[in-house]
């Protein structure tokens, strides 16, 4: 399982696994979702897999379970394991947007994505603007706050904006919201990806200025508990 962050700490650089188990999941992962394992092509034999990756049965029968419930394969007897269609994966899955993220996703799942994050996006801006609390509206302040002072250091300003949104979808009160989180973070991360030089760093303007006022709005109507001017701040914010 991967925890919040772990899909913007990919702009500087591929994650080190942290042990054989997720080494395995990992690799296998990425070679699903970029099509170095085509859907419906079948996993090697245990035997190859266990030579391939150095790890017992146990550690590789393990890893493959984890990528079976994300939905990316399926054992079956006298088969083997094969790749599933990528309708059967867990696309709210974090580990799974990360090997996206790495892959390249194609201009149709973006545009997909974008559709699915609007409006998760405008209704958490809406519901915020409704049920924040104070404590919410200063860790809003703070983050955007940070957002501008890590304007040229990527990873810390990614991370930043991300908690923005994270906040919104906390402050909006609805659970289901607050669980999508995976999906802000891959727009965040894929956004800011695409802003950096070919040497991944920033530009030399920094990654802030531009979107900073409709950032700066979009807090102001939630602290001001306007549902209509919040959600139509992160409808120009989206847009942007």
């Amino acid at each position: 399982m991967s925890e919040p962050g772990s899909l913007i700490r990919t702009l500087s650089g591929r994650p080190t696994a942290r042990n054989f188990h997720s080494y395995v999941i990992n690799e296998v992962g990425r070679a699903i979702v970029s099509g170095e394992m085509p859907v419906g092509s079948s996993l090697p034999g245990d035997a190859e897999m266990m030579d391939r990756f150095g790890v017992s049965r146990t550690v590789l029968r393990e890893a493959l379970k984890t990528l079976e419930a994300k939905g990316l394969v399926e054992a079956r007897a006298k088969v083997g394991t094969r790749v599933l269609p990528q309708s059967r994966w867990n696309l709210f899955d974090r580990q799974i947007l990360t090997w996206k993220l790495e892959s390249g996703p194609s201009p149709a799942f973006l545009a997909d994505f974008r559709l699915v994050r609007r409006g998760l996006e405008l209704q958490a801006a809406r519901q915020a603007a409704a049920s924040r609390e104070a404590e919410h509206v200063r860790l809003l302040y703070y983050w955007l706050n940070q957002r501008s002072v890590m304007t040229h250091q990527p990873e810390p300003f990614a991370l930043a904006e991300f908690e923005v949104h994270r906040v919104i979808a906390e402050a909006s009160g609805n659970p289901f919201l607050r669980a999508a989180t995976a999906l802000l973070e891959f727009g965040i991360a894929h956004a800011v990806q695409g802003r950096l030089t070919s040497d991944l760093l920033a530009p030399p303007e920094g990654l802030a200025a531009a979107r900073t006022p409709h950032y700066e709005a979009l807090v102001a109507a939630i602290e001001k508990g306007d549902p209509d001017h919040a959600a139509a701040a992160m409808d120009r914010l989206l847009e942007d």
